[in-house]
């Protein structure tokens, strides 16, 4: 299975964006968000997002994302998306000149929960890694693409057969900013079994 050119489709395709063998840039657009009801109240689902298709139940999803930040919420990663009320999406996100937010945004059946810790705002990228067994994923972030660290095991309810799975970038306030995605590959699945 591979991320190639010719699979891919976009999810709110924004207008400044390169796809090439090395790397994937997305210039993203003021305003673009994914968010469903819980919380804030409010419902975003115009996330520009590059998409492939795959039914294989078992497998790992890797990528490098390098961000240039320029306003809080800006964020980009990972996304798992079936449809407005179901995804995942999992990213380094921008709060302030200080802190980055490492998090995983879940959304089952309309209603989102976002889970975070923090990082330094020196670190201008990540390793992502999403492992897949069946309906449930594994979210992993590592610094160097070789040693990964759990960040969240989750159920996805529609997530049973074919999935929708890629990269996004989205700048939710008043911004823009570059995000890269390079070393993009599907692997034998990373997750094992539970013993």
């Amino acid at each position: 299975m591979k991320f190639e050119k010719e699979m891919l489709f976009w999810k709110n395709e924004p207008k400044e964006y390169s796809i090439n063998e090395k790397e994937i840039v997305i210039q993203t657009e003021p305003e673009t968000d994914f968010w469903k009801r819980t919380y804030y109240g409010f419902c975003h689902d115009n996330i520009p997002a590059l998409l492939t298709k795959t039914s294989e139940k078992y497998f790992s999803f890797v990528v490098r994302a390098e961000y240039d930040y320029k306003c809080r919420f800006d964020h980009c990663g990972i996304m798992i998306y079936q449809n407005t009320d179901n995804a995942i999406k999992v990213a380094v996100e921008y709060k302030n000149e200080d802190t980055l937010w490492l998090g995983c945004v879940v959304t089952n059946n309309g209603y989102s929960d976002w889970s975070t810790s923090d990082l330094s705002s020196t670190q201008k990228y990540m390793y992502f890694r999403v492992s897949r067994r069946e309906s449930d994923f594994c979210v992993e972030n590592s610094l160097d693409g070789v040693h990964y660290k759990q960040m969240r095991i989750t159920h996805l309810f529609e997530g049973s057969d074919e999935i929708n799975i890629g990269l996004f970038a989205s700048s939710p306030e008043n911004s823009s900013f570059k995000a890269t995605f390079k070393e993009i590959e599907f692997t034998d699945c990373k997750w094992e079994a539970h013993a």
